[in-house]
């Protein structure tokens, strides 16, 4: 998933499988994107890593911005030692600003202890108008196709975090 790629040409980004105690995983609808009958409007919480901060300590900070869960919420079941990567298409990279050519995504699995009326989406500035509990396996036929292999392998990693707890 990383080939003969040079970190440094991507933006360092987090993913963050957050799992029930059914085994569903969370996957949030993004905001302000145009919905069509593809159903890619759907993805895992993500966001990116700033500067000077671990990526486990983003993965916390990202749990809370995108849909309001803390760190007694969750458990730590599983970080991914590679970096997944992934290429923006050539007409999102024409509109975006920075250097980057895509992104680097270090994966965490949690188990959420939580409620579902815990998870809120309007604690920061939201990135989601909707979520919902779905399958692992079905996630790479919901995100946007060029995430897709970086999804089909955390489907493959995070396989064993399906099992009801």
């Amino acid at each position: 998933m990383s080939g003969d790629r040079d970190p440094s040409h991507y933006r360092a980004n987090v993913g963050l499988a957050v799992f029930s105690k059914r085994g569903h995983v969370l996957i949030g609808r993004r905001a302000g994107v145009r919905r069509d009958d593809s159903g890619h409007a759907w993805q895992m919480p993500q966001g990116g890593v700033d500067r000077g901060e671990a990526p486990h300590e983003a993965a916390i900070r990202e749990l809370g911005e995108e849909i309001g869960v803390g760190a007694r919420q969750v458990d730590l079941l599983e970080e991914l030692e590679p970096w997944l990567y992934y290429d923006f298409p050539p007409a999102l990279k024409a509109r975006l600003s920075g250097p980057y050519v895509g992104q680097r995504q270090k994966w965490f699995a949690f188990r959420f202890n939580g409620v579902d009326s815990d998870i809120r989406l309007d604690v920061h500035t939201p990135e989601f108008d909707a979520w919902r509990w779905t399958r692992l396996d079905e996630t790479p036929d919901l995100i946007i196709p060029f995430k897709r292999p970086v999804y089909e392998e955390v489907a493959r990693r995070f396989a064993r975090w399906t099992a009801p707890v």
